[in-house]
This record gives C-alpha cells, structure tokens and sequence, in this order.
C-alpha cells in the first residue's frame, strides 16, 4: 500500500444515524423490514428441506441397509450428505450472500443518508442495482471474507490485555475464551468492508478493504467490546428463541411418520434448533450486524488513516500485503481498459495507393 500523507482521510460522506445501540439497529432492521422477511423465508424453506432430508438421509440409509445390505445404506447415507454439503456451498450460502449484500446497500443508504436512494423505487428495485452494478465487487467480497478474516485475526493478535476489554473481576484466566468470541464477533466485517465501499463510493474494492481494515486497526479496542457483548447476547437470544420455537416444533413433527415421530424429543428439539437458526439468521445477525456498522461508521466518520498501523499491518499479515497487491493490480487494469477501447477506435490509416 502506498505511503499516505499525514492527516489523510479516504472518505466524505454524511451520517443521518451515529447510534449504535440495540434500539437504533431494531429501528433500522424494522425499516429494512422486507430483506429480513426474504431471508427469513429461504432459510425456513432450508430448514424445513433439512427436516424432508434428515428423514431420507436417515430413513433411507435404515432401510437400505436392513432389506438390502450394510454398505448399500452407508453409501445412501454418504451420498445424501455429499448432496446436501454441495447444496449448501454452491447454490445457498451464495444466495444467502447476495441477498445480505442488497440487505447491507440499504442499510447504508439509511445509517449514510437516511433514506433508501432517491426515494423512487423500491428496497428490493434498489439492492438489486446496487448488487448488479457491483456485481463483481460482491463476487470479490464473496472471496474477499478469508482474507479479511486472517487480517483481523491478526489485529486481535497485536491487542495486548484482552482481559481488561470487559470489566469483569478476574476474566485474565479466561483469556482464551475470549479471544474466540472475539473472533466469532468478526464475522460482520466483510459485510462492513462493503457498506464502507459503498458510502465511500470506491471504485477499487480491494483498495477499499485494506482502509477498511486499517480502520479497523486503529479502532479494534471499541468495536471489538461491543461485539464481545453483541456475541453474548447473540447466545442468549438464540437460546431464548429455541425455547420459544419448541412448540411450533412439536406440533410439526407430530404430522410426520410414526417412525420418525418414534424419535419424538430429539426430533423436537432438532426441529427447534432449525427454526432457531432461521429466526436468528434472519433478524438476530443483521441486528448485531447494523450495530456494528453504524459504530463502524461513526468510529472512522472525521479519522485520517495511521500510517503506522499501515506498516504494522504490513508486517503481521500476508493477507494484507495481498490485498495490497490485488488492488495495486485492479488499478492497474481498470487504467489500462480505457486506453485500450481509445487505440481500438482509432481509424486505420488509409490505404497507400500507387499510380
């Protein structure tokens, strides 16, 4: 990464919302209302997929190896597995991306702007031009979650105390556990990246996460105690919405084959964890996700870059000099398209004729 001047900032942009409590990011998620129905609505059909599969994967593999032979059921049961681990990483968890990046181009035009675009078309009419015009800068944040995680796990590295983050008696001999819900907390930071690109208005996705995470750096201490807090509560709400869930579960798998209902409370409770999951991908993580962008946001707003968290992180990650190369490289591309289109439309010389 190039050096940069002293005092220098990469961004100006407005802010309508700067508060990132819980009940501001409630609002928020209540005005961006239809993005989290439609998540909701395609992880409910995969949960209830995972109910026909658990059944066909389980039930098959019993019968077949029963009535026909033991191997024949491991293979049935192995196959149904391989099935649904390709289901899940190719078609999905990148659905499941593009939806949550429509979801993130809305929430920041309300934390930036307070209102979606210019007002004319709809939530969904906006995230899906703000997802097709960067359409391969969100393909490149769909590659771009490893790097910006190994990053971050080594910015955690360089925060030294982690203990005294929470005001907690005696939490130094539970240092390590901390620090994997640290890392569980970073979770929202590639979507972050993308709402700073967007604000920002950056052109270069690769160059925009590595002042994204530089940001990140100078910041780690006050973001990373909110999350800390917000991975709490995500267990403690999950675990609420489980119990909640357990009804609704229990009423479903009473409906089902006497053989699987046989099972009754596990499937009970297995049928809870999945509408559980569903719940909380659906409104529980973007809530904990605008939390973290709008301090994000409000943390950097006036900030200039520090170049010795620049160097520094030069020096710990590997990851970060890569993302330094791979926008050094798009830059180098995205200069060399227009000279190319201009040398390609030049007219040819005429023809020399000779008497």
């Amino acid at each position: 990464m190039p050096d940069l001047p002293a005092g220098h900032i990469p961004h100006a942009y407005p802010l309508a919302v700067r508060n990132s409590g819980l009940m501001t990011a409630i609002g928020l998620l209540v005005r961006s209302l239809p993005y989290a129905l439609m998540r909701f609505g395609v992880l409910l059909a995969f949960s209830l997929a995972c109910v026909v599969w658990l059944v066909i994967t389980f039930g098959g593999a019993a019968w077949t190896g029963a009535h026909i032979a033991g191997v024949v059921g491991l293979t049935w049961f192995v196959s149904c597995v391989a099935v649904a681990g390709w289901f899940w990483t190719a078609i999905l968890r990148y659905a499941l991306h593009l939806i949550e990046c429509g979801h993130v181009a809305v929430l920041t035009d309300l934390i930036v702007r307070g209102q979606v675009g210019n007002g004319s078309e709809s939530m969904f009419a906006y995230g899906k031009r703000v997802v097709t015009e960067r359409f391969g800068q969100v393909n490149a944040l769909f590659a771009l979650n490893l790097i910006v995680r190994g990053v971050v796990n080594a910015v955690h590295s360089t925060i030294e105390g982690v203990g005294h983050l929470l005001p907690i008696p005696g939490v130094d001999s539970i240092a390590n556990a901390i620090t994997a819900i640290l890392r569980a907390a970073t979770r929202y930071m590639d979507k972050v990246i993308f709402s700073y690109n967007l604000a920002t208005g950056g052109t270069n996705p690769w160059r925009t996460a590595q002042d994204g995470l530089v940001y990140y750096a100078q910041n780690a201490k006050p973001i990373v105690k909110q999350a800390v807090w917000i991975v709490v509560l995500d267990y403690a709400l999950g675990a609420l919405l489980w119990l909640v869930l357990l009804i609704p579960a229990a009423a479903l798998v009473a409906v089902l084959p006497a053989s699987v209902r046989e099972a009754g409370g596990v499937v009970t409770m297995l049928v809870a964890v999945l509408f559980a999951l569903s719940a909380r991908g659906a409104f529980l993580k973007p809530v904990f996700l605008i939390m973290i962008m709008t301090r994000f946001h409000a943390l950097i707003e006036h900030e200039a870059i520090n170049d010795e968290w620049v160097a520094r992180l030069d020096q710990i990650s590997t990851r970060f000099r890569e993302l330094g190369e791979k926008a050094t490289a798009f830059a180098a591309s995205t200069a060399a398209a227009p000279a190319a289109i201009a040398s390609s439309s030049v007219a040819p010389n005429p023809p020399v004729t000779t008497a």
